[in-house]
């Protein structure tokens, strides 16, 4: 009886649970099926003063700052392996997200660095920033045999250039496009009115996710980015939804029915998905959100990744 149940329960009948931390311990507590990071996520396990021990073992390798991060991301990665039965995504610098080669570059190393302590490359997901260049790079990627994550999405145009580059994963942001609209409309935000399914975010994700399935498109979707519980709610049938800790800790102390939100039966089917650079470019001009959160989001990323480059000096 789903009345018995968690939402956490519910919502994994539906969708795969995707703890979106680097904290090997809650991870082992909260036993997700996978496990997203980022440097910003990485940078705050890493300066708890619990997992010190990847930190001096990166230290004592002769090599760059960049590239003791490199080891630091991968020996987050594996410790985060042996408590999930699926995969862990690792980002690339967000300082190669408009240089294709080196991105292309990146992504073998730090695949070369997991396969190093026998993990397969099956198991990883490279994480790219969704711009033109991070695309291409994953199209060469991908026919590697090296699966990727595109993340930073705030436009459907983000998510059909990775679905036509093949991406195995795309990770469109939720909460920074709420945080984005709330912020325009100031006073005026009328939070019960935005909520659930009439969440800026939210509707982003719907929009990616039914353009992408009546495609046939194989590239799955993650949600990512929440800032509250209804938003998750309201994207119930998603392939997969990277959630932080406590909003799995709300998912799980609430007993209430889940309907499921997302699914591709009632879509008509229609072409491939097709999109050219110059009107990629255009389209993440033309929208506001995307003109703002994904080069903020790149900015944050690179700020964090100095900030573990100084820690590793």
């Amino acid at each position: 009886m789903t009345e018995s149940l968690s939402e956490l329960s519910q919502l994994k009948r539906m969708t795969t649970v995707v703890a979106d931390t680097g904290d090997i311990e809650e991870i082992a507590r909260l036993k997700p099926s996978e496990a997203t990071t980022n440097p910003s996520l990485i940078l705050k396990a890493a300066t708890s003063g619990r997992y010190d021990r990847f930190i001096e073992d990166a230290r004592r390798i002769p090599e760059s700052p960049a590239e003791r991060i490199d080891r630091v991301l991968t020996a987050f990665g594996a410790a985060i392996l042996e408590h999930i039965p699926g995969r862990v995504s690792t980002e690339v610098d967000a300082r190669l997200s408009f240089n294709t080669a080196a991105t292309i570059e990146k992504a073998r190393r730090i695949i070369s660095l997991y396969e190093a302590m026998g993990i397969s490359r099956e198991r990883i997901l490279i994480k790219i920033a969704a711009t033109w260049e991070g695309c291409e790079a994953a199209r060469v990627l991908e026919a590697e045999g090296i699966h990727c994550n595109m993340t930073l999405i705030f436009a459907l145009a983000q998510a059909e250039a990775s679905a036509q580059a093949g991406a195995t994963l795309i990770s469109p942001f939720v909460g920074r496009i709420y945080d984005f609209y709330k912020a325009k409309a100031g006073a005026a935000w009328d939070e019960a009115a935005m909520a659930g399914v009439c969440d800026p975010g939210v509707q982003s994700v719907t929009a990616i996710y039914r353009r992408l399935k009546s495609a046939g498109s194989k590239t799955q979707i993650m949600g990512a980015s929440f800032r509250n519980k209804g938003e998750i709610l309201a994207l119930a049938g998603c392939d997969l939804l990277t959630i932080s800790p406590k909003l799995l800790d709300s998912l799980v102390a609430e007993i209430r029915s889940v309907p499921q939100m997302l699914s591709v039966e009632a879509l008509e089917q229609t072409g491939p998905v097709v999109i050219a650079e110059h009107d990629f470019r255009y389209a993440l001009n033309e929208s506001e959100v995307a003109s703002d959160k994904l080069p903020g989001g790149i900015r944050s990323f690179v700020a964090d990744t100095k900030k573990l480059e100084v820690l590793l000096a």
